[in-house]
């Protein structure tokens, strides 16, 4: 007979779990493994709630296994190590993003790109090596062998740090990889929520004239006053998007609503590059001609390997890039859930769990 999530491991956690696809999260009590020689134990302090949260929560991928903790931008402070680690010590600002564990040995994995391994483990809702079932963040503690832990640099607000292990290095890693990183470059960013203000905010770091794309003009203020983008863009204006044809070395595409790409391809120069990042749930139309004609590339990318996810933070750190949030407690977050399904929030919804999530 299988062990209870209470019992199948040593320690005691407790969190917030949806047991079916309402997605409605309730507390529940679970436990974690022991610290192993390669482990760090942490005492979650913030979690940031990501789209992907959402998706999770009801099933809208159809892969969930419930019951589910969801929280893939989790931060804290090292409360033990296992005695082969040596990234980290107690006491140490630590974070965990969107995995905790890969082969370690495929061609991905020797290239510190471990997000592309055939074996990734995601931090929730996956089997473990041991065959257990990964939890996430929404919980109090938190237990990653070291070479999925990411070091906080001592200048960086932990709560706002938070969403940069999966928004952060979503959006700076294609900017690196796609080479639209250099000053003087202009680069697009498609839709202001979560993922497109963080890139924002890293393009204007690494010197790009950048231009928000967006359908609602009421961002525009904010893009332009608040987060410094230059110009901005309403993609359902004809007129204005046919007077940006032709001026983008890049762009971002963060939105995960299906919508069509004839218009942004249109802005990119030749050799442009249109990066998806969002994962709509239909098929895309992809036109082929504009591609052709300008030598135009259109690619996806998925968060970062760990050695970037420290590149990126530390470059956070020195530019002063964080997240925008909203601090919620942990008895707020299926209200945060139904404000998320409407956008309604600027930009990063942050559990304060440390402060908030206790157990009646």
């Amino acid at each position: 007979m299988a062990k209870s999530h209470e019992t199948e491991h040593p320690v005691k956690a407790f969190g917030l779990a949806a047991t079916d696809s309402s997605g409605h999260l309730s507390p529940f009590k679970f436990s974690r493994r022991a610290t192993g020689d390669d482990d760090v134990q942490f005492k979650v302090l913030y979690c940031g709630i990501c789209h992907t949260d959402l998706h999770y929560l009801k099933n809208e991928w159809g892969v969930t296994q419930y019951p589910l903790v969801p929280g893939h931008e989790i931060v804290g402070v090292v409360t033990e190590v296992g005695k082969k680690v040596e990234k980290v010590k107690v006491g140490d600002r630590v974070g965990v993003g969107c995995m905790v564990g890969s082969c370690r040995s495929c061609e991905s994995c020797k290239e510190d790109l471990e997000n592309y391994c055939p074996k990734i483990i995601p931090t929730y809702a996956a089997p473990y090596h041991d065959g257990t079932i990964t939890y996430g963040g929404y919980s109090d503690i938190m237990v990653a062998d070291e070479h999925f832990i990411v070091r906080i640099p001592e200048n960086m607000p932990l709560d706002a740090a938070a969403p940069l292990l999966c928004a952060g290095i979503t959006t700076y890693s294609p900017m690196r990889y796609f080479g639209l990183d250099k000053p003087g470059m202009h680069i697009g960013v498609v839709g202001l929520g979560g993922l497109g203000h963080v890139a924002v905010k890293f393009a204007k770091a690494f010197g790009c004239k950048v231009t928000v794309i967006s359908t609602s003009i009421s961002k525009k203020d904010e893009a332009l006053s608040h987060l410094g983008a230059d110009s901005f863009l309403i993609s359902k204006d004809a007129d204005e998007m046919q007077g940006a044809v032709g001026t983008m070395d890049g762009i971002i595409d963060t939105v995960s609503a299906h919508h069509a790409l004839m218009p942004l391809i249109g802005l990119l120069k030749a050799h442009g590059k249109l990066i998806m990042l969002g994962a709509p749930d239909k098929p895309l139309e992809l036109p082929v001609f504009p591609l052709l004609a300008g030598r135009k590339m259109i690619s996806g990318s998925g968060i970062g390997g760990m050695k970037e996810t420290q590149e990126m933070i530390d470059f956070a750190a020195k530019h002063n890039i964080k997240a925008d949030i909203e601090l919620i407690s942990a008895d707020y977050v299926n209200t945060a859930l139904e404000r998320l399904t409407k956008a309604d929030v600027k930009y990063r919804f942050v559990i304060d769990v440390a402060n908030t999530l206790q157990q009646s």
